[in-house]
């Protein structure tokens, strides 16, 4: 799925779920800026995808159209085949990776990270019979997938063998604060798989 069919579909949807959503609002949801949002707007009109009314003079209502409403059914349809495809494709490269490694059968390794990768991880690793004892996060959350979350700082005293970094964006802050905690960097793993 492309760009800007992922955005047809965020505008569509949101549309759909709140019709006075603001075009600030939107372009926030978009993570664009205001005047692309006025743009992409129009072309939905244009294509006949919403129509455009004001109510009262000052405020603007957003209504899909029977198009409209095909036309996000139709893009939920290709991104939920694109997110399958994604995953299974990550899933697998994945699994690839983590096989090349020495694993011993019951080997506890801590993640890092809470995001998708990071529960790809989790599912490899059960896979192949590998312990995860917990999670590292920034967050303050307490638990993830039913295991304990820890800060950094806090895992220095857990029973681990490895430490799996699946988390792009702070990959080396982890390293960094990890280490600093007492954690050998030789215990430290980053997944590097960039699609």
């Amino acid at each position: 799925m492309d760009l800007q069919g992922q955005r047809d579909l965020v505008l569509l949807s949101e549309l759909d779920r709140n019709g006075g959503a603001t075009q600030r609002t939107l372009a926030s949801k978009l993570g664009v800026a205001l005047g692309l949002t006025n743009l992409y707007l129009k072309r939905l009109a244009r294509k006949g995808y919403i129509k455009i009314m004001t109510i009262p003079r000052n405020r603007i209502r957003y209504l899909l159209t029977s198009q409209g409403f095909a036309e996000k059914s139709r893009l939920t349809y290709q991104y939920m085949q694109y997110s399958l495809s994604y995953y299974r494709d990550m899933r697998g490269r994945l699994n690839d990776m983590l096989s090349t490694l020495e694993w011993t059968h019951g080997q506890r390794v801590a993640i890092c990270g809470t995001g998708e990768l990071a529960e790809l991880a989790y599912l490899a690793l059960r896979e192949m019979n590998v312990n995860c004892v917990g999670f590292v996060d920034g967050n303050t959350r307490e638990s993830f997938l039913s295991c304990p979350v820890s800060s950094p700082d806090g895992i220095a005293g857990w029973q681990l063998d490895r430490v799996l970094i699946a988390d792009f964006d702070h990959a080396e802050t982890y390293e960094e604060q990890l280490v600093r905690s007492g954690i050998p960097r030789e215990k430290l793993l980053r997944l590097g798989l960039r699609h």
